[in-house]
């Protein structure tokens, strides 16, 4: 079952990297993070803070595009082709075909979203020239460039001489050399001067940029299984709807849903608070910055049920109940990729805490396997014949 299983991962992650539009969306993330650079330098102030929420948001939603058309394909075809016979026909189960083919589209999304990943931090790395005294940030310039002629020279090369697919040999290729690139130009200054000791790591290395780009990388392998479980009932036009419906929908779940759910609940504390069935009581908030200062703790005054009541025993009947309950049962199901999104904990210089990277890296699998078990349901009748 296992070479079964890898089998099926090795085909479809092939497969993946061989459709076109992988190659096409690549090729508009690349152009669309290095002119980010140009056009954050209008903002007259934060220009850098505008190139990095440019840079990630073209990070985010070319992942999610390529999400989307991938993972339509990779089942979809197979089912209309009717090719998924000879899989199953075989002693593979389908589940294990489901998860064959979730992992091998998802280790493809990985990879052109680590690719788009160090493009965005070699732009960053270079910084916005906000006055003509700024200097060019030549290694970026020179290795960036480099190695971006030598992987499409290099799957030119491959593709000419021994038959292999362009889209998937410069994406193969130029990865690799792209994160090398990234690396080496941590090593020098912009004037090409060697700098010193652990300087490299300590000024150039943002660990933060990392953690947001993993946040991203989450959410394509989230948005990667829904699309997995809606290709099993729909075909390719109305897949591609529903997982991009779904994505639009998660990125304003709080707005929907959290923002109902919060006026419900405002609501019946007012009503406790004047049968004086509240409290008040403090919170303490403390953000920590990049720079290792810690500002005054916030503290904030919050009122509460008293111990023993519950909000729902301030509804006014059975309707706002109803209605509480159904916004939260939608929130709880629509995965909210607001949570992956930490372009503005970025942005203000605090440091993302450490605990809330752990939620979300719990939050994410959770909705996965979710999505995936759906994805087992609805194959396991899909009538393939």
């Amino acid at each position: 079952m296992f070479g079964q299983t890898v089998a099926i991962i090795r085909n479809t992650f092939f497969e993946s990297i061989r459709q076109p539009i992988m190659l096409v969306v690549l090729v508009i993330a690349t152009i669309a993070l290095v002119f980010s650079n140009l056009l954050a330098g209008f903002t007259m102030e934060d220009d850098q803070r505008m190139m990095v929420d440019l840079g990630l948001s073209t990070v985010f939603i070319c992942g999610a595009l390529l999400a989307a058309f991938i993972s339509t394909n990779v089942l979809n075809l197979e089912i209309e082709n009717r090719t998924v016979l000879t899989v199953i026909s075989k002693p593979v189960s389908r589940p294990i075909f489901v998860l064959g083919k979730y992992l091998g589209a998802a280790g493809a999304l990985v990879l052109a979203t680590t690719y788009m990943s160090f493009v965005f931090l070699l732009v960053e790395l270079h910084g916005v020239l906000q006055t003509v005294r700024d200097p060019i940030h030549w290694p970026v310039i020179l290795f960036g460039s480099a190695v971006l002629l030598a992987g499409v020279v290099a799957a030119g090369w491959c593709n000419y001489f021994y038959g292999r697919v362009f889209a998937s040999t410069v994406l193969a290729i130029t990865t690799p050399l792209v994160a090398l690139a990234y690396f080496m130009s941590l090593l020098f200054d912009p004037d090409f001067l060697l700098r010193p000791g652990g300087e490299a790591f300590s000024v150039a290395f943002k660990g933060q940029l990392w953690l947001a780009l993993t946040a991203i990388i989450m959410a394509v392998l989230v948005l990667t299984s829904i699309a997995i479980a809606a290709s099993t009932r729909l075909g390719q036009v109305m897949t591609l709807c529903v997982t991009l419906g779904v994505f639009l929908l998660g990125m304003l779940s709080d707005w929907i849903f959290g923002r109902k759910i919060q006026r419900i609940e405002s609501l019946w504390l007012q009503r406790a608070s004047a049968k004086g069935l509240t409290e008040t009581i403090q919170q303490t908030r403390i953000i920590e910055l990049v720079t290792g200062e810690i500002p005054p703790p916030t503290i904030v005054d919050i009122e509460v049920p008293t111990a023993g009541v519950e909000l729902t025993q301030m509804a006014h009947g059975l309707g706002e109940r109803l209605e509480h309950a159904a916004y939260w049962v939608a929130y709880a199901i629509v995965p909210n990729f607001q949570v992956f999104w930490l372009s503005d904990t970025i942005n203000q210089d605090h440091v993302i805490p450490t605990d809330y990277m752990m939620v979300m890296l719990v939050y994410g699998p959770v909705q996965i396997l979710v999505a995936l078990g759906l994805a087992t349901i609805l194959f396991q009748r899909r009538e393939v014949g």
